[in-house]
């Protein structure tokens, strides 16, 4: 039906050949690069007793932390609202299975997003994001889209968001979100609002709606803490459902994909979400260290590419810039490179940077671009910890000597491919 997911099979080849000797720079997967909080490990470690299933949905104590994170974030949420699961990507699963209709999508946006819509039998409608940000769709451009698959014959009844989002490394502003809000209440849309990536805000004084904060009746949220903490491996993810009889239908129908599925998240992990969820000091101290860390790497990788000659939305959130080389279609024409893979290719083959080209997030295939993860660009967990406590990370040598191959890598991108420097001397 589909290949295996486009970053993790790249981010795996990318780490072979590394392993074999080749000094590549991975920016491919969009994993946080960042030390375990000892205290996690340290309620890991203590939930080990937690060995029975327990309850579909989570059980008690981590569905109340949940519920109080929300809470915190201006979303008055019941416990009975919340559903637990190995990660937020089995969430989204389920929330295809459980819900019915066609998904808009925005365009370009994770690349999960679109097989899972087709694994559930249902059609993903891509709409171009808009010029100011990316993890919404263009509102217009929505509403033309949703008369169109209409008269297709589609059932369009899904709208899902990015907030902040993955590929571009932008979030939308409140007016965009109430906007969309509006389209999905005049549209009847449940909207699944994607919100992994709310705790690494780069300013954290910078204005974030949810669209649950205006249309809580039809908003599903989802997170985990994959993003904000590092523990992408430890697999733990929640979704907040509305309140009321729609709301309910589909969280029971989640719960049971979830029942038939996975079972339940693993009893430890539910104490490290109990935990991480209540947002003691150190978690808080951690995910602000994190988010600082993580913009100022995202910058300096920005600032390489629009010194390049690329066009590029300043990064505000997350760990990914998502760069358009449109500017110079004609010298890199000259050098074969006319769509996303040649680029990313050249890139690759003569610059030794791997990134993930953008016709794999469903954008153009001949448009310039690609998304960067700049998250990898960390070190190992000495250095990861060095660069959480410096003033400036980007100066450390372990991160500087990467950015300085980045830029070489983007600025050589018109000269012609020459001698490919970055494998290992035979």
């Amino acid at each position: 039906m589909t290949q295996p997911s486009p970053n993790l099979t790249l981010s795996h080849l990318v780490e072979q050949r590394r392993a074999a000797g080749e000094p590549l720079v991975n920016l491919t997967f969009g994993e946080a690069r960042l030390p375990v909080l000892p205290e996690l490990a340290q309620q890991l470690a203590a939930g080990a007793h937690r060995a029975s299933y327990g309850p579909v949905a989570g059980a008690e104590d981590a569905r109340g932390a949940v519920a109080g994170y929300f809470e915190r974030r201006g979303l008055p949420t019941d416990p009975a609202d919340i559903v637990l699961a190995p990660g937020s990507k089995p969430l989204l699963m389920a929330l295809n299975l459980a819900a019915d209709g066609d998904v808009l999508l925005p365009r370009p946006a994770w690349n999960t997003y679109a097989p899972q819509v087709r694994y559930a039998g249902r059609e993903p409608l891509a709409v171009p994001v808009p010029d100011v940000c990316g993890g919404v769709p263009d509102p217009g451009a929505l509403r033309g889209a949703i008369r169109r698959a209409r008269a297709a014959g589609h059932t369009p009844r899904l709208l899902v968001l990015t907030l902040p989002d993955n590929p571009t490394g932008t979030f939308a502003p409140p007016d965009l979100v109430r906007e969309l809000a509006a389209v999905a209440e005049a549209e009847d849309l449940l909207i699944v609002s994607d919100e992994i990536y709310r705790d690494v805000l780069h300013d954290p004084a910078a204005p974030f709606l949810s669209p649950a904060e205006i249309v809580p009746e039809r908003t599903v949220v989802t997170t985990g803490l994959s993003k904000s903490l590092g523990i992408g491996g430890w697999r733990v993810g929640a979704a907040r459902f509305p309140a009321g009889p729609r709301g309910r239908a589909v969280r029971d129908g989640v719960v049971a994909a979830a029942s038939e599925i996975w079972s339940t998240l693993a009893g430890p992990l539910q104490q490290v979400a109990a935990y991480a969820f209540a947002e003691p000091e150190s978690v808080r101290t951690r995910m602000a260290a994190a988010a600082r860390l993580h913009g100022a790497v995202a910058r300096a990788v920005h600032a390489r590419a629009t010194a390049a000659g690329a066009h590029c939305r300043p990064p505000t959130a997350g760990f990914y810039v998502y760069p358009d080389f449109e500017p110079l279609r004609a010298p890199l024409a000259r050098h074969g490179i006319t769509g996303s893979a040649s680029l990313a290719a050249h890139l690759l083959d003569h610059g030794g940077v791997a990134v993930l080209a953008g016709h794999l997030l469903g954008d153009d295939p001949a448009a310039l671009r690609f998304k960067a993860a700049t998250s990898l660009l960390y070190g190992d967990t000495e250095q990861q910890l060095s660069a959480l406590r410096a003033e400036d990370p980007t100066a450390l040598p372990h991160i500087a000597g990467q950015l300085a191959r980045i830029e070489e890598a983007f600025t050589r991108l018109t000269k012609g491919p020459g001698p490919h420097r970055n494998r290992r001397s035979s």
